[in-house]
Formats: structure tokens, sequence, C-alpha cells
């Protein structure tokens, strides 16, 4: 590998430093990411639009003086609009599409000196736990080209694990940055609602399930992107406490004697593999040896409202998108505009009524009111991110029209993150375990509305008790 050489020793926050120190250049450094892209994403399939002349001319014009001046850097491709540049929300229906402003989120990533060269895999409209769309083809798992990288921001993972990048940026509305951070061995951070940016196109998505920031290699990789990209866009509808402090202060900072819920049984039945629960087992058994107060307890929801409510909620959020755009040309959305789950997700969101939604939000929000009863009790709640490994490719199906076999498999995947969408609290999966087939497999960790630093805290202490940033694919 040529260039700089020793680009996967360092993290994002290392390489700046780098930077800063003049050891090395931003052009270096976007040389050396281009080389591993170009000579790794053929197996993998993580990047799905290059922007590297863009990259170029950005690091020519002279970047932004700050705390992550010259790292490189990739979007999603959905849900981060980049000025003159395609986002396809991995979709035929937007190939065409080319964005006339940025972001909110993504100007906050260029004041911040990053590096944006390219754009990730995503399934259709982010709708399902693996990134397998029929616009790009499957993005594998580093650890096993057999298996699912996760999803939605299953690109993002994979030109993470297998060393494109030290960071990628992901969004989460049921568990898209949590579930390819589990599948990938990395750390993966679901901010509170609304602590990230939505603007100015949207103020909240999914119903405020859902929210941007990052899928990491380290605990302070996460909270430097999150210090430089918090807190309200002018015209936000609402926005989530400001911290004490930099969420960067938090990281080595002693957590103290946290009391933590365990659970293992999600609230939707699904049923969990072994290997999750001894997974969440030696996480607990880690973070009493650490000092910490661990037993059972769980909060309690209504389980079927709430999966009905967030139902209706994504459905006819996708069957708005898919009308606005069918719109754009003049005309209706048809069936073969979209993958065979997409069209059936929108279908069922054009019967939802108005009256509807308004009974769904109310689920949600009462599921919220649960969750956050329960945390005045306990500081933070330890569950499975999952209920299995990683999936094999081609198991969640999106053209398939075995509707029984993909839903298990669906509500399987999402069973434990997705109440934390409705809630609204941080949740974080974090690398501490390894499957016997040699898959990564993430526990989640929850805390609080607004509990951010908390977590953050006891995430750095597990990656000093149980390092994993050297922890690689083989190749």
């Amino acid at each position: 590998m040529g260039g700089f050489g020793e680009f996967e020793r360092y993290d994002a926050v290392g390489l700046a430093k780098l930077v800063r120190n003049k050891q090395v250049t931003p052009a270096e450094l976007l040389d050396a990411a281009i080389e591993r892209v170009e000579s790794r994403n053929a197996d993998v399939n993580a990047v799905v639009s290059r922007l590297y002349e863009e990259a170029r001319r950005a690091i020519a014009a002279g970047l932004p003086d700050g705390p992550f001046t010259g790292v490189p850097f990739l979007l999603k491709d959905i849900g981060a609009l980049l000025t003159g540049t395609g986002t396809t929300f991995g979709s035929r229906m937007f190939t065409t599409f080319v964005a006339d402003h940025d972001s909110e989120l993504v100007a906050r990533y260029r004041r911040s000196g990053l590096v944006i060269f390219g754009k990730t895999n995503t399934p259709e409209f982010g709708i399902v736990p693996t990134t397998e769309p029929q616009l790009f083809g499957p993005t594998k798992n580093p650890w096993n080209r057999a298996y699912s990288s996760g999803g939605s921001s299953g690109g993002a993972a994979a030109a993470v694990a297998s060393g494109m990048v030290p960071a990628a940026h992901g969004n989460d509305g049921g568990g898209s940055i949590r579930i390819p951070a589990s599948c990938c061995g990395l750390f993966g951070l679901k901010p509170t609602r609304a602590r990230t940016p939505m603007g100015p196109d949207v103020g909240e998505g999914w119903g405020g399930m859902a929210v941007s920031h990052a899928i990491t290699r380290t605990v302070r990789d996460s909270a430097a992107l999150l210090d430089a990209t918090a807190g309200p866009d002018v015209g936000d509808p609402y926005w989530a406490p400001p911290p004490a402090r930099p969420f960067c202060d938090e990281v080595g900072v002693d957590p103290g004697r946290l009391r933590i819920a365990v659970c293992t049984e999600p609230w939707n039945g699904s049923p969990v593999d072994a290997e999750c629960k001894e997974a969440v087992a030696a996480a607990a058994k880690l973070c009493t040896g650490l000092g910490h107060v661990v037993d059972e307890a769980r909060p309690e929801i209504d389980a079927r409202a709430l999966g009905e409510a967030q139902r209706m909620i994504v459905s006819s959020s996708t069957r708005m998108v898919l009308e606005m755009r069918a719109g754009f040309f003049g005309r209706e959305p048809k069936a073969d505009d979209v993958e065979t789950y997409t069209w059936r997700v929108a279908t069922y969101g054009s019967q939802v009524r108005a009256v509807d939604y308004a009974r769904s939000m109310i689920a949600v929000h009462r599921a919220g009111r649960a969750v956050a009863h329960f945390f005045t009790r306990w500081d933070v709640l330890l569950t499975p991110t999952m209920c299995q490994p990683p999936y094999r490719l081609k198991e969640l199906d999106t053209m398939s029209d075995n509707v029984e076999q993909f839903t298990k498999l669906l509500w399987g995947a999402i069973a434990f993150t997705s109440l934390f969408n409705a809630s609204g609290s941080p949740a974080m999966s974090v690398p501490l375990h390894w499957s016997r087939d040699g898959l990564p497999v993430g526990v989640q960790f929850v805390s609080g509305f607004g509990e951010e630093a908390r977590l953050l805290r006891l995430a750095a202490q597990l990656e000093t008790a149980q390092p994993w940033a050297d922890r690689r694919p083989p190749r």
C-alpha cells in the first residue's frame, strides 16, 4: 500500500493531530484513503459514489481550521446532501437527483475540516437492517463476505471495518447505526433525539425516531464528531438538552458506580440466539468487575401498539417520499419504481389515515414515557444489539414475496434497538464479543434522554478494559 502507510494505525482524532503537527498533509491522507477504497471496495461494495476530484478541490481551496482538518470522510447515501453531488437514497428513483445545497449536518462536517470523498451504500430508503439494494448490490461483511454488514448504514460500517476510513457518517431510525456497528465489530452511538440537525429540508425524520451521527472504531472519535455536529439549527422544531461540557471531555472520566439493568428478552417476543445472550452475560460480568451494580430489569411497554405505530410512521413516510419523487416526474408512483418490500411498505402507507398517524404518535410517546420513568431508577440498560449474529446475505431479500419470513427476520434485527428510537434515548452498540464463527456480536447500552455523556464515559471505560480497536477482519 502506497501513500501514508500508517493510515490505519490512527483514528480520526489521531489523523487530525498528525495534520496539525505537519507530520502528514491532507492530500497524503486523501491519497491513502482513496488507495484503500480502490483496492478493497471490490470485495465489500461499501462505497457507491466516488468524489475524489471534489475532495482534491476542497483541499486545494484551503480547509477550515477545525478538529478534523484533513481527515478523509464518507457520507451515507441518504440523509446527507452535498452540494453538486447525487444522493440516490439507495433507489433507482433518485439516480438523477443532484443536491443544490448542503444539509446542515454536512455543512458542520465541512466546517470541522473533514474531507468528504465518497458516499456509502444503503438499502432503498433505509428501511431494512441489511444493505443489499437492487441499485448497487449487496455490501458484504468484511469479517466474512457471505454475511451482511447490517443496515441501513451497512456501507459506512463496512468501509470503517475494512480500514478505508476510521469513521463514517450514518443515521438511525430503528437501529441503523447500532445494527451495522454490531455486525462489523465497531462502535456505534445513536444520539438523543434531535441532538444533531435534520435541516434545512426536514425538521424530523420518521416522527422524530431518526437521528444522524457516525460509526467509528474508537469512542473518542464518536465523541469528537458529536461535538462537531451537535446543537440546534435555526428553525428546528425542538432540540436535545445541551450537554454540560464537550463530549470529548467525558472520554476517560470515571463513570462512577452505575446501576445497570440487564435484559435479554425483547419486547416484541423475537427469539434470541444463544450467542447474543452469551455476549450480554459476558458484558454484565465485565461491568460487575468494573464496580457497577448489575441486575435484571427492563422498561415495560405495550410492544404490539408500539410496533404497529412504528410501522404506520415508517410506511406513511415512505409513501410520502415515493409520491413526492413521482410527482417530480409528473405521475403517480408505481410498483416497478421500487423494490418489492418498499412497494409493500408504501402501499400500506397509502392506507394509513390521518387519525391513525395521530394515534401512532400517542403510542410512541407513551412508550417514551415508560422508558423515561425506567431511567429514573436505573442509570443504564444492557441488552443484545440484535437477536442473532449477522445475517447471511439474501436472508433479508427485499424482492421476496415471503412476507412472513421477511417480517420475522426484520423484527428480530430491530427487536432491541427500535424502542429507543421511539423514546429518543441515546443508545450505543459496543463490540465486546465475537461468535464462535468469528463474527462480531455487539451489545447495546442505553441511558436516559440527553445522557450521552454517561454512555461515553462507560464506553471509554469498557474500551480500556477490553480493547477492540486493533481487532481487524482477516484480509
